[in-house]
Parts: C-alpha cells; sequence; structure tokens
C-alpha cells in the first residue's frame, strides 16, 4: 500500500495495525516512496539482531558521547 506522508500523519495508528498484521505500507513524497513500515520483528529477524539481548550487560559510554561530530570525526573515523 502506497500512502502519501499527509495521510500517513493522519492515519498513523491503522497504518501500524495494518504494518503488524504483515502488510506493507510505503510511504511517499510526490509518489515516491520514502520509507517503509514494518513490524520490528521483521526487521530483527531480518538483520539477525535479538532485540532485547543486552539486558544483564552493563555499556559504558564515552565522556564525550553526547559531543557533536567533527569533521575530522567522519573523515577519519
Amino acid at each position: 500500500m502506497l500512502v502519501n506522508i499527509y495521510d500517513a500523519k493522519t492515519n498513523l495508528s491503522a497504518l501500524l495495525d495494518k504494518a503488524v498484521a504483515g502488510e506493507e505500507i510505503v510511504i511517499a513524497r510526490a509518489g515516491k516512496p520514502l520509507a517503509r513500515l514494518m513490524p520490528v520483528t521483521a526487521v530483527a529477524s531480518k538483520s539477525g539482531v535479538r532485540l532485547g539481548g543486552l539486558k544483564r550487560a552493563k555499556l559504558k559510554l564515552a565522556a564525550d558521547f553526547h559531543a557533536p561530530v567533527t569533521d575530522d570525526d567522519l573523515l577519519h573515523g
């Protein structure tokens, strides 16, 4: 199903229900597809990622985690 952005904003809840039920929902601007709605489980299974897999793991973030990215960061990783 192809819907424009306005209809997607207006009917988001209904579109999410359809996507969860398995229907492909494509959001378009001026008739050009921009994004696809799909259930999270579909994305996770395709990518091999198991959601919630880090329940007991502890993550440590760098002190500058929220700092803006510089051009040098982008060029040299």
